[in-house]
C-alpha cells in the first residue's frame, strides 16, 4: 500500500510519496523512483507505475528530469523523449505529472487553480540560493499563473536538528547575503544546524506567493518512511533510494 502525503493548499492531483508501498529490496527497500541508482531497473519501473497510476496518468506521463542543483526550469507540453538536465518543471498540461526525486533535498509543488498552471522543483542548498524557486514561478507566469494566487507546498526534507554543516558552509552562505545567518543555530565546536525549509519558505515569501508550508516531515529521522542521503552517508551504504513527489492536472 503507498502512503502519500497531501496539502489541503494544492487542489490540483498530488503527492510526496514516502517509500512504503514498492517492490524494491535492500537498501533500497520500498518505493525507490530513481533510474539513475544502483537499484535494479525492473523494480523502479514498477514502482514509478504504481505512482503513475496513484496519479491517475499513463506512466509515460510520470515526468522526471536530470537535477543537477540548478535554477533551470523546463516547460513541459508532452511526454519527455529524454531527461534533460533542469530541476524544476511547469505546465498547463493535463495529464501530465511533474515528478521532482529526493533524498534530504526540498521537493517544492507549485499549483495556481485559477489559471489551471503547476510546476514542481528540486530545492536543495545550492538550488534554493541560485534562485530555482523564483525561476519556478517566473515560468508559471510565463503560462498565465498570478504569484497572489499560487500555493506552494514543501514536502520531506532534512530539517535543521538533522542539518549539521561546517564553518566553510556557514561562511559561504553569509558571504551571499549575511542575512542568511538567521537560517543557522549553533551546534557543537565550530558546526553549525542550517535550516533547509525555513529558507525555502522565506525564499518563497519574499518572492510573492499567495501560500506557502512545509509538511514538517524530516527525511533523515524516520528511515522507515524516508529515504536520506545524509543518512545513508552516515551510516556507509553504498547507494540510497529516492523519494517520488509529483503534481497532475
Amino acid at each position: 500500500m503507498l502512503e502519500i502525503i497531501t496539502s489541503n493548499a494544492i487542489l490540483a492531483r498530488h503527492g510526496f510519496f514516502t517509500r512504503k508501498g514498492g517492490v524494491s529490496s535492500g537498501i533500497f527497500s520500498g518505493l525507490n523512483c530513481a533510474t539513475n541508482s544502483s537499484d535494479l531497473s525492473e523494480f523502479v519501473t514498477i514502482n514509478r507505475r504504481r505512482v503513475a497510476n496513484a496519479l491517475g496518468v499513463a506512466h509515460d506521463h510520470l515526468l522526471s528530469i536530470n537535477q543537477i542543483h540548478s535554477p533551470n526550469v523546463l516547460h513541459v507540453t508532452a511526454p519527455l523523449q529524454n531527461r534533460p538536465c533542469a530541476d524544476a518543471m511547469v505546465t498547463k498540461t493535463p495529464n501530465l505529472a511533474l515528478g521532482i526525486l529526493t533524498a534530504d533535498c526540498q521537493p517544492v509543488l507549485f499549483h495556481d487553480a485559477k489559471a489551471r498552471v503547476i510546476g514542481a522543483a528540486h530545492a536543495g542548498w545550492r538550488g534554493t540560493r541560485d534562485g530555482v524557486l523564483e525561476a519556478t514561478l517566473e515560468a508559471m507566469e510565463a503560462l498565465g499563473a498570478k504569484r497572489a494566487d499560487i500555493s506552494a507546498v514543501i514536502g520531506p526534507t532534512i530539517s535543521q536538528r538533522n542539518y549539521e554543516v561546517g564553518p566553510e558552509f556557514f561562511e559561504a552562505f553569509i558571504d551571499n547575503d549575511p542575512e542568511h545567518a538567521r537560517y543557522f543555530i549553533n551546534s557543537t565546536d565550530d558546526q553549525m544546524l542550517f535550516d533547509l525549509p525555513a529558507f525555502g519558505m522565506s525564499r518563497l515569501r519574499r518572492a510573492g506567493v499567495g501560500h506557502t508550508e512545509w509538511t514538517q516531515h524530516c527525511t533523515y529521522a524516520d528511515p522507515a518512511r524516508f529515504f536520506s542521503f545524509r543518512r545513508t552517508t552516515h551510516t556507509q551504504e553504498a547507494d540510497y533510494g529516492r523519494l517520488i513527489s509529483a503534481i497532475t492536472l
